[in-house]
């Protein structure tokens, strides 16, 4: 499991460093390189064999449903190989950080089973947002606990 969140700083090449306990845990979860993809407002980075379980998931959405196609396409389309280097950088792809808005200070944030890497100030927003409805969020998730 990522758990915590730090603050690291995107270079000019589009380089942000991972949590050393990060790097160790996608190392300890996969052989092979983690998978960089887009979300809502920021970029999830999974171990590989967890993106492909997930990758399943969206694949054996209903075919007739728009919105399935719609995800498929915003999720599987986006996503690519994201290795670190041997400094535990990971190089964010262009077309990534203009989705994300990433620019300068990242947010690295371990969220169970994925890594988000958020623009800073985006982040912070939306912690206050969830914070601000935090009672709300709260009864409707505790509604589909098990």
């Amino acid at each position: 499991m990522f758990r915590g969140r730090y603050v690291h700083t995107i270079d000019a090449k589009g380089r942000v460093s991972l949590p050393a306990e990060f790097r160790t845990e996608l190392q300890r979860r996969s052989e092979r390189p983690p998978i960089l993809t887009n979300m809502l407002e920021c970029l999830a980075l999974y171990p590989a064999e967890d993106w492909e379980a997930y990758e399943d998931k969206l694949l054996g959405v209903d075919p007739f449903k728009l919105e399935g196609h719609e995800m498929q396409r915003f999720m599987i389309s986006g996503a690519t190989v994201c290795a670190p280097d041997s400094q535990g950088r990971i190089l964010i792809p262009p077309y990534l950080r203009e989705h994300a808005g990433l620019d300068k200070e990242v947010t690295i944030a371990g969220v169970g089973a994925r890594i988000e890497l958020w623009d800073r100030a985006r982040f912070d927003h939306e912690l206050a947002r969830t914070q601000a409805r935090f009672r709300e969020i709260s009864a409707e998730v505790s509604k589909n606990a098990v």
